[in-house]
């Protein structure tokens, strides 16, 4: 059996996810722990402070039943907060389903595996921004 592009061999395994949403990218690692959570080397309750941004950052472990197991190391960038939040829940949710294929359908069914292609719009020339133009004047 080879080894996946997404996990690492070694004395203490450890899996890899990529998440993205907005402009935030994350790379999640996660392996088998006590259950420390980390994101940009701070504790995930120090780095999301909003309740909102928290909840989401942990989701996948909630729904998978697997906060006490696992330690999750996480590094975000690009984006704001909220962004970043969102990308750690996808790349914490592809990690887990390299981790452990069965949890795969579960996750896949219940959205965590599914990319929030929702970016912002492009300013267009001739107008103040994406949408909004400049004011008319008939006189």
């Amino acid at each position: 059996m080879g080894t996946s592009p997404n996990s690492i061999e070694g004395p203490s395994k450890q899996f890899f996810g990529t998440g993205r949403r907005r402009e935030s990218v994350a790379r999640v690692y996660i392996r088998m722990g006590s259950g420390k959570f980390t994101v940009n080397g701070r504790p995930v309750e120090d780095y999301f402070k909003n309740v909102a941004w928290l909840t989401t950052a942990v989701e996948p472990l909630k729904f998978t039943e697997t906060v006490q197991q696992i330690d999750v190391k996480a590094t975000a960038k690009g984006g704001g907060v909220g962004g970043q939040a969102g990308a750690v829940r996808m790349g914490l949710s592809r990690a887990l389903a390299v981790f452990n294929t069965e949890l795969r359908h579960g996750l896949r069914k219940n959205g965590f595996l599914t990319r929030d292609s929702r970016m912002k719009e492009r300013k267009k020339y001739g107008q103040k921004g994406a949408r909004r133009r400049f004011q008319y004047s008939k006189r």
